[in-house]
């Protein structure tokens, strides 16, 4: 039988729930994966030798993904609405036909959406333990003020990659009770980078857009020493991966993951054409294949 991707199951849901799917991207599910996976890398590192990670906590995370990429696109597209209408007054549809700038729904009923969006991930988050609840919550300012940083500061990627990477702190705590920051921060680094790697790259896509409606990314802001900065940030990637192996007491199949995430990024960086937006997507989309192989290491390794 023939598999559907995520943009024709989209169109085929009834026509007055297509707007809000689209709202909550869930047609372009590159994003949720981007969330979820440092989730997984921790809730596999924090799994006792010789076992597998926690089937349960590995699903709950995930519905949690969804619902919280979903409503941080519904509040990004909830203050960037006259940014998104401004950009298909210069002859460019990309985020002009998102259903809020596109009118398709109103600012009200994003709210109200959004509102519903909260509470259930709200409900996942009362599955988890009171430490991993308070952290879980912590996370929510970030949130709520992350779409605003491309109007105060070039640097966006970096506020995008502390909020996406929170679960790379809350997959442990939700297994162990409490964060083991030795391991911790050293895995939640990495996902900084991690992110600031791929985000640049999907920021080249949209520069042109970004100077004409005045917003900044570190896209502009690094311009054509891009690769350079990208190899830096891949670097620091690598190292703080080295350091929370051997916090946690690794073994080979992890390095050899590493070893291959590193491969795969020098391929990603030397071959990225910042001027060509498709070949940006290309890369940007790519990155779950990072995300896979480092759970997979540390399954393994774990093993």
């Amino acid at each position: 039988p023939r598999s559907f991707s995520a943009a024709e199951l989209v169109r085929a849901a009834p026509a007055p729930l297509q707007p809000y799917l689209r709202l909550m991207r869930l047609h372009q599910p590159a994003g949720t994966w981007l969330l979820y996976l440092p989730c997984t890398w921790s809730i596999g590192l924090a799994a006792a030798p010789g076992c597998l990670p926690d089937w349960r906590m590995l699903s709950l995370f995930g519905v949690g993904a969804v619902l919280m990429r979903g409503a941080g696109c519904t509040i990004n597209d909830m203050w960037d609405r006259d940014y998104d209408r401004q950009v298909e007054n210069n002859g460019v549809a990309r985020t002009a036909s998102r259903p809020l700038a596109a009118g398709d729904i109103s600012t009200f009923q994003s709210l109200i959406f959004l509102g519903g969006q909260l509470s259930l991930a709200l409900c996942v988050l009362l599955c988890l333990n009171y430490y991993s609840i308070i952290l879980g919550a912590a996370s929510l300012s970030l949130v709520i003020t992350y779409p605003l940083m491309k109007r105060i500061t070039y640097w966006p990627q970096l506020v995008l990659g502390v909020t996406f990477n929170w679960g790379a702190l809350l997959g442990w705590s939700a297994i162990r009770g409490s964060c083991e920051w030795s391991v911790c921060l050293p895995l939640y680094f990495a996902g900084v980078m991690w992110t600031l790697v791929y985000d640049t790259i999907y920021a080249h896509q949209d520069k042109r857009d970004d100077i004409m409606i005045g917003v900044k990314s570190t896209a502009l802001q690094f311009k054509e020493d891009t690769k350079q900065w990208l190899s830096g940030f891949s670097l620091a990637m690598l190292l703080s991966l080295c350091v929370t192996g051997i916090k946690c007491n690794q073994t080979f199949p992890y390095y050899s993951a590493v070893a291959a995430i590193g491969v795969h990024l020098a391929h990603q960086i030397y071959t990225l054409d910042i001027d060509k937006p498709e070949d940006c997507w290309k890369k940007f989309s790519s990155n779950r294949t990072v995300g896979i192989l480092l759970f997979t290491g540390i399954v393994l390794g774990n093993l």
